[in-house]
């Protein structure tokens, strides 16, 4: 009993868990899957297991209290380093390879293979000693001795690529790295190129069914290469250009896409949903690389030309925006291609309807007000390219008042009324419901007419004009203030330099062109506001200086545009304007001015005008003639024509040629002459004499002295017809020195006697001697003396140049020694703060 005591309280341990093998090397075969698929009935047991209570038993003692756990968990731990100690020194060969060996006790032995030392693995000799032990005890079969060279071979490419970077290249081999890498990009660049040519051409021969390739060659504009994103964005845009119909596209709604539609609908939905998204991330890509330097001329070339080409499309908003935006850049290219986009848009308003003209306007106004009107002068000189049609609906409107009613249209409506008046209800809304589908086909209709709505057009031109007048306005308006406030900054000084006003220009070019087409309520201020920009703004000397002379010229060509416009309707004084032109003409300075301002101005003014009081018109001959003294051949020539004009159509002021003691033979109102005066009828011109004249017949410009000797030749004879032929824009045009063929001095001048005769024989002669200088000169002491004066010249830039660079360096060195000392200063009161500090502590 007691022996069975102790059985019972023995403590049986738990069997071991069998190795752990992973799922890679367990194989399966299919005989075995077969086997389970079949006899799924007998494996139904493993769902029902209890694996709680397995793993405690496992893990855990049978039949043993919790206390006694400790020790028994000490006792197994101990086991297992021992068995741990007896393993170390050999390794266990796998059964299959080594038979076991049978001792008398009936135990199995496998045999084992000892460790390597670490000393030994530093010995060669001694790894060869193992080894052959190693294969004299254990022999491995043909699949392990496969893996082994097959590890062996990948270790040993490991250590060849580690050791590689530690190998230096040499120079031939570091060239021939580099020739290889600019052959693989020149192969990768040509290849890109090739597809996109590819794709291009695939677009452009079946764009229904590869429109899907719009979607790859945009892909390719992200590329990192330049060039290539440059092609894509040049490829895109010929492809665009081609691809884009006649019509906005609409994409159908959600109602519309849930109804079912024929198979030839649905690929013409896709094909117009393709092209409008990648047309939209198109222009986003193209807005994003505007920014960027290296591809702005690029993407600003696109955008104008897919705004030229499409601006019926769809995102013509977000094209306009970039364009109006830049058109006064200050990159001359980007500036002149989107100057010429606006006025193509402007010109060619068939392409549109005139819908992106009025957008054009608008958004320009705007921009000009957003900058407070600086801008660049091309900015807003792109509205001279617009033009308005007058008559455009009063025809129609016309054929509609007076068009004569038959007999059958009266009796009509006569049957008509009498049957409006006889209907029921039920018959009056079946009338409305037929009217409503009038007027909705009729809608349909003007929609798809391609011939714009008379209306609609007139309603589109009445606005674009009143943006056009609202920005010219808004800019003499700024200018007026501007002028004032400088007026008022420079009361006290002598002397000021004039303020900028670059749109002024364009503006006052834009109010001649389309001063017909102002408003006649606007009239009276307008000429009021151009009379004072023409006299400076104020009374005072120094304002005369916040415009220019080409400016203040401007002024009063425009006040005589507006005036000769609307004639009949207007009823101004315009001798303010020729007081301001009187003393303009005094104020002009050749190369400062403008000359064709001046010959413009003179032609509106002086020739084209009416007739004009005889004070006035002596007094403009005596200014013209003292004028041609101190000015070019050009604007020479179109003063005395003016002049010769002017003593055409005056009869009396041809008394100026006499060469009286006294003066001229007509006095007038004012018996001395005062050639300082500001007004020209309180002047007294009539009292001088053109004595200029003399003097201008010896002009260097042979044109100047012929036109003088025909003028001072006039008789003052009242049945005499002269015909002017030329007029003073066309002769400064003609004799500016811009042109060489303006000027060519005779080679041989001979004597000429030019005599004016009259009754006392008085007259004015000029005669021109030719020089008689016929010596020989020497070419080589000539050859000499100019080489001489160019070394000379060439030694003097050199040196200017050499002491440029000398004063550079040493301003440069001066700044270096400055920022030098600076340096020392600011750690100077650092280190006194840090003893302080540590004296402190």
């Amino acid at each position: 009993m007691v022996a069975k005591r102790k059985q019972k309280q023995r403590i049986i341990l738990p069997p071991e868990l069998p190795p752990e093998v992973s799922e890679d090397e367990i194989e399966v075969s299919d005989e075995d899957r077969d086997f389970v698929d079949q006899n799924r009935e007998y494996a139904g047991f493993l769902s029902t297991l209890d694996t709680q209570s397995i793993n405690k038993h496992v893990t855990r003692v049978a039949d043993v209290k919790e206390d006694a756990l400790e020790a028994l968990y000490e006792k197994r731990l101990k086991r297992k380093s021992l068995h741990k100690e007896k393993e170390d020194p050999g390794v266990q060969v796998d059964r299959v390879d080594a038979l076991p060996v049978k001792t008398l006790d009936g135990q199995l032995y496998y045999r084992t293979a000892t460790k390597a030392s670490k000393a030994s693995e530093n010995d060669p000799t001694e790894e060869e000693a193992s080894g052959a032990a190693d294969k004299s005890i254990v022999k491995l079969t043909k699949a392990e001795r496969r893996a082994k060279l097959k590890k062996s071979k990948k270790e040993a490419k490991k250590q060849g690529k580690e050791a590689e970077p530690e190998v230096e290249q040499t120079p031939q081999e570091a060239v021939l790295a580099e020739i290889k890498e600019d052959l693989t990009t020149e192969e990768a660049f040509e290849s890109k190129k090739n597809k996109l040519a590819e794709l291009g051409i695939a677009l452009l021969a079946d764009p229904a069914s590869n429109i899907k390739s719009l979607k790859d060659i945009l892909q390719i504009c992200k590329d990192n290469n330049h060039a290539i994103v440059k092609l894509g964005l040049l490829s895109l845009l010929a492809v665009f250009k081609d691809l884009i119909p006649g019509y906005r596209i609409r994409l159908p709604t959600e109602k519309e896409l849930e109804m079912k539609v024929s198979k030839d609908v649905k690929k013409m939905r896709l094909y117009e949903s393709t092209l409008l998204s990648v047309y939209k991330a198109y222009l986003q890509k193209l807005a994003a690389l505007e920014k960027q330097s290296s591809f702005q001329h690029v993407a600003f070339r696109c955008i104008c030309t897919l705004l030229d080409a499409a601006p019926h499309f769809n995102y013509r908003e977000s094209l306009l925006g970039v364009v109006i935006r830049n058109i006064g850049s200050p990159d001359d290219v980007v500036r002149k291609l989107c100057c010429s986009s606006i006025k193509s848009l402007f010109t060619n308003e068939g392409k549109h309807g005139g819908e992106a003209t009025v957008e054009a306007v608008r958004l320009i106004a705007d921009h000009v007000k957003a900058h407070n009107c600086q801008l660049h002068p091309d900015s807003v000189e792109v509205f001279l390219s617009l033009s308005f049609d007058e008559d455009l609906g009063r025809a129609a409107r016309n054929d509609e008042k007076h068009k004569p009613q038959s007999k059958k249209s009266k009796k009509k409506k006569h049957y008509e009324e009498a049957r409006q008046l006889k209907e029921n209800d039920k018959k009056r809304s079946r009338q409305e419901l037929l009217t409503k589908t009038r007027e909705e086909v009729a809608a349909d209709y003007k929609a798809v007419a391609l011939t714009p709505d008379v209306m609609e057009r007139r309603g589109m031109q009445t606005e674009a004009l009143s943006a056009v007048f609202e920005t010219y306005f808004r800019i003499l308006k700024h200018t007026m203030q501007s002028s004032a406030s400088r007026s008022e900054a420079n009361a006290s000084l002598s002397t000021g330099a004039s303020e900028p006003h670059p749109l002024l220009a364009p503006c006052l070019k834009g109010l001649g062109k389309f001063s017909h087409l102002i408003d006649m309520d606007f009239m009276g201020d307008l000429i009021n506001y151009l009379k004072k920009l023409a006299s400076g703004g104020s009374d005072s000397e120094n304002t005369s200086k916040c415009l220019t002379v080409s400016e203040r010229l401007r002024c009063c060509i425009v006040a005589f545009k507006v005036m000769k416009s609307n004639l009949d309707a207007l009823n101004v004084d315009l001798q303010d304007f020729f007081v301001q032109l009187y003393n303009i003409i005094l104020e002009y300075r050749p190369g400062r001015d403008q000359g064709e301002v001046l010959a413009e101005a003179l032609k509106i003014m002086l020739c084209e005008d009416r007739q004009h009081d005889m004070q006035k018109a002596a007094a403009f001959v005596k200014r013209l003639a003292t004028f041609s003294l101190c000015s070019g051949s050009a604007e020479s020539m179109a003063a005395l024509v003016t002049l010769k004009h002017l003593l055409l159509k005056n009869v009396k002021c041809r008394n100026l040629l006499e060469n009286d003691a006294g003066g001229g033979s007509v006095s007038g109102s004012v018996a001395k002459y005062h050639p300082y005066a500001s007004d020209p009828n309180l002047s007294g011109a009539l009292a001088s004499v053109l004595w200029e004249l003399n003097l201008l017949t010896q002009h260097y410009h042979p044109a100047v002295s012929s036109m003088a000797l025909s003028i001072s030749s006039m008789n003052t004879a009242h049945n005499q017809v002269y015909l002017s032929t030329i007029s003073p824009q066309q002769a400064f045009t003609d004799f500016s020195l811009e042109r060489p063929e303006s000027f060519k001095p005779p080679s041989d001048i001979k004597k000429s006697n030019n005599k004016r005769k009259r009754g006392s024989d008085h007259s004015v002669s000029a005669v021109i001697e030719p020089s008689a200088d016929t010596t020989s000169i020497d070419e080589d002491d000539v050859r000499k003396k100019l080489c001489a004066h160019f070394m000379l010249l060439r030694d003097i830039k050199e040196n200017q140049r050499l002491r440029a660079e000398l004063d550079g360096t040493t301003s440069s060195i001066q700044l270096y020694e400055e920022y030098k000392q600076q340096k020392k200063e600011a750690k100077k009161p650092k280190t006194k703060k840090s003893r302080t500090l540590l004296t402190v502590k």
